[in-house]
């Protein structure tokens, strides 16, 4: 059973990331503002839960949150930033755009980089023990994956419309055979030759 709350004296937002680990794409982020008493026997950390489920869950969080937001850091500040910089600030954005300002933070994970003023409390495995960072994870991650199967239709050879940019054996065959895309993130160590793919 997810709590609710960490605390109950401040509103309270749960943040949670997705991609952070993938070799092409944006990492994504979401905030959400969850009520009082708000429960959903499939939530649960987005890796936990079968993909038809995370659409249901999505649908659920967005008619039942008190507010929710979901922002993204492209690949090409990723390389820039390094990627756990860039999923902080996808949080950053997130939060900024909420529109009842949280004055508590629980945040996924052991790290993360104050937002303003606002007190936080970093939770490992957060996403499967508070119901607000569980659903930041399952809004992260759906918008992601959506994301993922638009850039699919550019790069079909890639099969981000199945592995979303993770680094899987299909994956990196691909880029051994066509080269990175625009879209593949440089800092990352792709493949052992980091081949270009040229773009006419």
């Amino acid at each position: 059973m997810l709590k609710t709350f960490y605390q109950t004296e401040l509103i309270e937002a749960g943040c949670d990331e997705a991609g952070r680990g993938c070799l092409a794409g944006p990492v994504f982020a979401a905030a959400v503002i969850l009520p009082e008493g708000f429960y959903h026997e499939k939530l649960n950390d987005s890796k936990q839960v079968s993909e038809e489920d995370r659409y249901e869950l999505r649908s659920f969080i967005e008619k039942n949150a008190v507010c929710y937001q979901v922002a993204s850091v492209d690949h090409e500040e990723i390389d820039r930033i390094n990627i756990l910089n860039a999923s902080f600030k996808a949080m950053h954005l997130a939060i900024d755009k909420l529109e009842k300002k949280a004055k508590f933070l629980i945040i996924d994970g052991n790290r993360f980089t104050k937002y303003k003023r606002v007190p936080h409390q970093c939770i490992v495995q957060g996403d499967a023990a508070y119901a607000s960072i569980a659903a930041a994870s399952i809004l992260a991650k759906t918008y992601r994956d959506d994301f993922m199967r638009q850039l699919h239709q550019e790069f079909p050879n890639y099969k981000w419309i199945t592995n979303k940019g993770y680094g899987t054996a299909e994956h990196r065959k691909a880029i051994e055979q066509f080269g990175l895309t625009p879209y593949h993130r440089r800092s990352f160590n792709c493949t052992s030759t980091q081949l270009e793919l040229e773009m006419d």
